[in-house]
């Protein structure tokens, strides 16, 4: 297990141990793991509850989780270091490596870059962003988190099929751009997606526990979705989500070797493995990558498009979002930080201005991601 040098905070703890203990008492989570690096050393980690309610099985800090869009910026990450080795380019039209990706918007087949599919400014979507009916719903397109067995070639088919939602590069969508770029990934290296992330990334972070694959299947968390007291989710489970279509799950996704590998929604990790990845790039991207990659990750990437997620405020880096006015944010963070979370329960910032860096991981979805507890975490950890 990854790991950082302790100097325990005594007054982070007497701020986030008291919202954890609300949360388990009022029955919003099951468990959960916190930690918060601060100036390069753990300063705060705490395990609470469960991580499998009908086994009886306690939560302890370096539980396994799925890790949801936590594997954007791992995989974000990994693909800069091709771009940074020459392999791959950002503004690589994605046909060069996927030639019959070409969906339409109003029966025009416009340039998809890799650029466009890291800032989800492509057109694309995903299927939980729409309203019942959607064409992403309609044709079965995979968030990739549900269909356990469908593969790769299926799904860019499904996705080509449902088109565009506007031009690439004239607005902000979140999407299954980091899926799309899997695959180039996997067409321009000749390696799977998860071979490359341990190369790139893992790897040379000691994240033992991070990948495409369950490295421990007796840590592995179960999966509750939000309840009085939360709710199993069982083999497939659909979330509500805003007044969309919902989050459609199956937990047991990750053991089928036919999925394809989510590169914005399929790995498994740790709270520490996730922590030592933020910290590597708050301090400067080394070993994984160069300083002005790492710099650029935590950059607003995406001009004056609106985070339709986040509000006025916000714009996107590569790999998570950016807070680019604090004044206008909807969120505590300061400005320049780097954030995101995960629909399974998760949530995580950095803050580079104070070397903070900050990872809730939960088997809750969506309350760890962003109902009560993450919000409370995180304006107890900025103080």
């Amino acid at each position: 297990m990854a790991k950082l040098a302790e100097r325990l905070d005594a007054g982070l703890a007497a701020r986030l141990d008291p919202v954890l203990d609300t949360a388990l008492a009022e029955n919003r989570i099951v468990g959960a793991v916190a930690l918060v690096a601060k100036g390069g050393e753990l300063a705060y980690g705490r395990a609470v509850g469960l991580a499998d309610r009908e086994a009886g099985r306690a939560m302890a800090t370096d539980t396994i989780f799925r890790a949801s869009s936590l594997t954007k910026p791992i995989v974000t990450a990994a693909f800069l270091s091709l771009v940074e080795d020459e392999i791959m380019g950002l503004d690589d039209p994605v046909i060069r490596w996927l030639p019959d990706f070409q969906p339409k918007f109003q029966g025009e087949v416009f340039t998809i870059t890799l650029r466009q599919l890291l800032t989800h400014t492509a057109g694309l979507s995903y299927g939980f962003m729409q309203p019942d009916g959607g064409p992403y719903l309609k044709l079965g397109v995979s968030d990739g988190m549900d269909q356990p067995g469908l593969g790769f070639p299926e799904e860019l088919a499904r996705i080509t099929q449902a088109g565009l939602f506007f031009p690439p590069g004239a607005a902000w969508l979140y999407s299954v751009g980091l899926d799309v770029l899997g695959a180039a990934i996997e067409a321009a290296t000749g390696k799977t997606l998860g071979q490359v992330v341990a190369q790139r990334v893992t790897s040379k972070l000691g994240m033992t526990d991070t990948g495409f694959h369950i490295a421990d299947r007796a840590r592995l968390a179960g999966a509750y979705a939000d309840g009085a007291p939360p709710v199993p989710m069982g083999d497939k489970y659909t979330v509500p989500f805003a007044e969309l279509s919902g989050i459609k799950f199956a937990p047991d996704r990750i053991f089928d070797p036919g999925s394809f590998p989510s590169g914005g929604a399929g790995a498994a990790c740790t709270a520490p493995d996730f922590l030592v990845f933020l910290e590597a790039i708050r301090t400067g991207g080394r070993p994984v990558v160069k300083q002005a990659t790492a710099s650029a990750m935590m950059t607003n990437q995406t001009g004056g498009h609106l985070i339709v997620t986040s509000g006025p405020g916000v714009g996107f880096g590569f790999g998570g979002a950016v807070i680019t006015d604090a004044s206008v944010a909807a969120s505590p963070l300061p400005q320049g930080s780097w954030l995101w979370g995960g629909v399974y329960g998760h949530s995580w910032f950095v803050d580079p201005a104070s070397d903070l860096s900050y990872v809730l991981m939960t088997n809750t979805s969506t309350e760890g991601m962003s109902g009560q507890l993450s919000q409370d975490l995180m304006v107890a950890t900025l103080g």
